[in-house]
Parts: structure tokens; C-alpha cells; sequence
């Protein structure tokens, strides 16, 4: 007589779901930065960190010191570290800094900008989220390249992912933190101080979470990060980490916010091993976060800004 036998897709699904933490995106203080990294290290339940910046190159030089001991502190603590490069490169000495990011081989680089996927072209990489990935082909012609792994954009909605999750490419997606929505030549902070970029004495660094910005009628709307554009709300797929794990999606970022992180990444490790509620869990997120709004509009199909309960859409009629 034979035997079946029962394997709990769910239960192997959750055990190897991993935790990642991008890059910083705002400018902080460099000691503030580089203490966030060193308690991510030691207390956050998190397995890769990505370190580098993504937004500015000019906040480089002054948080640089501090990336030696930082890498040392979340590899001695276990955690895998990549570099992020810039989400746009325009000078000559950006893309010498991604060459040389390239060429050292010590640690995987995530891509943001066309211009890094061409210097890492044929090396293992990470294509981030700045990088569009819609479709099928694109993730092929991406893996041919070199790419190990692709973090979709925020915009992707429930039914593409489950597409995209069909490939032989892992996937990351952002499940916490507010959704970077543009990237300008222009710094909209030093222009609000009717400041010129070149001389913009830094002024992004009076907002460490982002600069609100209001309708006409006095409605949050969205939030200014430099030359960088983000969501009011914050992202939160907290209610949807299930059926990202039934997709296959094995890789679960949060995205740093001037808030006690080590929480969040405690809060999603219980949520990928089923030991809280959803609810629960968004309820605990928006304490921490000083009550600001959390979003799901993208993952829905619908308004980036909405948060909606209910089912969702993921193909061909079918809900979940």
C-alpha cells in the first residue's frame, strides 16, 4: 500500500521567507545613521542589510567614515550585506563610484540606475526597485545579465507579481515603508529655502523622515526627500504577506523610517511565522509610526494612497 503524504506548503513557505532592510533614503546625522545600523545589527531579526546611499551623492562624504565599522558590526551579527548605488547617476565621479563598487567583488551591489546594470553587467547583482521591471521578459533579459535577484517596483500590483513570480529569478518586495514615487535633477528642499542644489547647506537633514507636503486644501499628499518624491502614507502589505508567500515571494523588504525599526522587523518576522494578526499588526505599525496613515493602494490595483480591506484580485477572476 502507498503512503502519501502531506507537505504543509504554507510551513515551508514561512521557513524560508527572508527579512530584508534597504537603504537609509533620508539624511540623517552621520552618528545617528551609523548607531541605526549598529542597533539593526544587534537587535533587529532582519537576514540582508542593504547600505548605501541612494538619494544624493552629496550626503555621501559625510556618513562614508562610518560604513567600515557599520559592514563589520552586521556581518559579525550574521546579516548578508549589499551595497546600494544611487537611483541617479549624472556625473562622471558617480559613475566612477559605481565602477569602483563593480570592479572590488566583495560585496553584491543592488543596481538602481541603467547606468549601474551596465557596469555589473555580466557580475552577480541586484536589480532594485528604481530599475522599471514589468514583465516576464524584461526579468529574463535581467538574469541573463547577471541579476540574482530583482526588487519590483512599489507601483506592481497583486495580479503582475503573481506573473512575475512564475520566473526562475527570486523576488523582493517592499512591504513596509513610505513608496519613493519620483527622482529629480532638482533638490525640492533647497529650492523651498530659495536655495540653489549647490549650495543647499544640507537642509533635507531638518526632516529625517521627509518633508510633508499639503493640497491647496491642506490635505497631506505626498512627502520631499531632497531631489527625491514619496508617498504621504506609508506602505504596508502586512495583511498580504500570505498570499505573497503563495506566489513564491521569498524576499520581504522594510524600508527605513525615523521609527523604532527594530519593532517593525520583530512585528513582520511574527507576521511571515503566522504568530500575529494582520489587523494586529497594522494597529502596533501605526502606533509606532506616530499615527501615520499606511497604504495598499498599489498592491490593490487602485489609488496608491488607499488602504482597503477585502479580497484581491490576482487573475483571471480569481480572489484571495
Amino acid at each position: 500500500m502507498s503512503t502519501v503524504i502531506h507537505i504543509d506548503r504554507s510551513a515551508a513557505a514561512r521557513r524560508h521567507a527572508r527579512l530584508t532592510l534597504g537603504p537609509v533614503l533620508f539624511n540623517w546625522p552621520a552618528e545617528a545613521w551609523r548607531d541605526f545600523y549598529f542597533r539593526i545589527a544587534d537587535e533587529a531579526p532582519v537576514d540582508a542589510v542593504y547600505v548605501g546611499e541612494v538619494v544624493c551623492a552629496k550626503r555621501l562624504p559625510f556618513f562614508a567614515p562610518h560604513v567600515p565599522a557599520v559592514v563589520e558590526r552586521l556581518r559579525a551579527a550574521g546579516k548578508d550585506v549589499l551595497l546600494s548605488t544611487l537611483a541617479l547617476v549624472m556625473t562622471e565621479r558617480e559613475t566612477a563610484m559605481i565602477r569602483d563598487l563593480a570592479e572590488d567583488g566583495q560585496f553584491l551591489v543592488e543596481a538602481n540606475d541603467v547606468a549601474a546594470l551596465s557596469l555589473l553587467s555580466g557580475r552577480m547583482h541586484v536589480v532594485g526597485p528604481y530599475i522599471n521591471v514589468y514583465n516576464e521578459d524584461t526579468l529574463a533579459a535581467l538574469a541573463k545579465r547577471g541579476a540574482v535577484r530583482v526588487v519590483l517596483p512599489w507601483e506592481v500590483p497583486a495580479a503582475a507579481l503573481r506573473c512575475l513570480a512564475t520566473g526562475e529569478i527570486p523576488l523582493e518586495v517592499q512591504v513596509f515603508g513610505r513608496a519613493p514615487l519620483a527622482i529629480s535633477a532638482r533638490c525640492y528642499h533647497a529650492r523651498i529655502e530659495n536655495l540653489h542644489k549647490d549650495g543647499c547647506r544640507f537642509v533635507c537633514e531638518r526632516d529625517p523622515d521627509g518633508l510633508a507636503v499639503e493640497t491647496i486644501e491642506g490635505q497631506p499628499f505626498l512627502a520631499v526627500n531632497g531631489v527625491q518624491t514619496l508617498s504621504h502614507a506609508c506602505v504596508s502589505l502586512a495583511a498580504h504577506l500570505d498570499q505573497l508567500l503563495g506566489m513564491g515571494i521569498e524576499h520581504f523588504r522594510l524600508s527605513p523610517q525615523r521609527i523604532d525599526m527594530v519593532a517593525v522587523a520583530r512585528l513582520f518576522r511574527s507576521l511571515l511565522a503566522g504568530r500575529v494578526a494582520a489587523e494586529e499588526a497594522n494597529a502596533e505599525l501605526r502606533r509606532l509610526s506616530g499615527g501615520m496613515p499606511l497604504s495598499d493602494g498599489f498592491y490593490r490595483g487602485l489609488p496608491g494612497a488607499t488602504l482597503v480591506a477585502g479580497p484581491v484580485q490576482t487573475g483571471a477572476g480569481a480572489q484571495e
